[in-house]
């Protein structure tokens, strides 16, 4: 059985440091904690602050913002976007 896959949209900071703004990333089981993709997607792109970026960021999963990423389950073929905070004058 092949692996599910999500849509990823980097946003911001996390769109600079990773060079994307849309990735198609094959999860590594069938059932996978939104609450691990962080770590996950920073083995994808060593080396280029995204973990830094993560910690500050927020989730949403098919244009709903989570609370809660422990109470997240990934299955394949949602759109998950890292929206990182925005400061401005």
């Amino acid at each position: 059985m092949s692996h599910p896959e999500i849509t990823v949209l980097y946003f911001a900071a996390a769109s600079t440091a990773t060079g994307l703004t849309e990735q198609s990333v094959t999860l590594p089981a069938s059932q996978y904690p939104l609450s691990s993709l962080s770590n996950f997607l920073v083995s994808l792109h060593p080396d280029v602050g995204l973990d830094k970026i993560l910690q500050s960021s927020q989730w949403s999963v098919d244009a709903e913002m989570v609370d809660n990423v422990e109470e997240v389950t990934l299955k394949g073929g949602e759109e998950v976007a890292i929206i990182c905070p925005v400061s401005g004058g």
